[in-house]
């Protein structure tokens, strides 16, 4: 007598499996935390990065945090940073304040 499973059929061992799967709870597991636009491309492609915390262990979130910390602090700098333009007119010719004089002498 043999204790084979003839080709085709399927234990109730590999059914329950197939149907149960297992449940780890120290698996990374979605946390599901809304992320609301804030309009600005660069800034809200830094914050949908976070979703990556989901799928990875504990020890990877530190990493992946710092990487997206320095891509909102760089997005941020470059908003603070002024565009350049044309310069300022200069004021009219009357208006000037006169040039520092180098060889007055100093009191």
């Amino acid at each position: 007598m043999t204790d084979s499973v003839p080709e085709g059929r399927v234990t109730e061992a590999e059914e329950a499996a197939a149907v149960e799967p297992d449940y780890d709870p120290a698996a990374p597991a979605p946390l599901n935390v809304p992320r609301t636009p804030t309009g600005n491309a660069e800034v809200d492609a830094q914050l949908d990065r976070l979703a990556d915390a989901d799928h990875l262990a504990t020890d990877g979130h530190l990493e992946m945090y710092e990487d997206v910390h320095r891509g909102l602090r760089d997005a941020l700098t470059a908003l603070d940073a002024r565009p350049p333009g044309p310069p300022a007119p200069a004021p009219p010719y009357g208006n000037r304040a006169p040039a520092p004089s180098y060889h007055q002498s100093r009191s």
